[in-house]
């Protein structure tokens, strides 16, 4: 017979390897896909609040690449939240060199005030 204690571990360890498989499924392309050459890169404006109160860093963004070159999707993974949205706008204006499919590219942006 199986105890409430022993079946909530069962449950514990099901839920953990669902979780632990799909993270492995869901990650991004492989490295090769990284191999995709900027044609076209788009200069961010500089937010007129961040550029007031000094602020510069590294946006990170995954992006989706169609084969035509163009960027279908930037993500925001990291970086200051008012440098965000100007990053992914510049990006989403990227174009990228052709490929016979679609590709995740990480990419950074990087804000310097001076």
């Amino acid at each position: 017979m199986i105890t409430a204690p022993k079946l909530w571990r069962v449950v514990c360890l099901v839920l953990t390897l669902l979780t632990l498989l799909s993270f492995t499924v869901a990650q991004p392309q492989d490295s090769a896909d990284s191999a995709r050459k900027v044609l076209t890169r788009t200069t961010p404006a500089y937010p007129a609040l961040a550029k007031s109160m000094r602020i510069s860093g590294i946006v990170h963004l995954e992006i989706l690449v169609a084969p035509n070159g163009s960027v279908k999707s930037a993500e925001v993974k990291g970086g200051h939240p008012v440098l965000a949205q100007a990053a992914q706008a510049a990006v989403m204006q990227w174009r990228y060199s052709v490929a016979p499919r679609e590709t995740h590219e990480t990419v950074e942006v990087k804000f310097d005030p001076q």
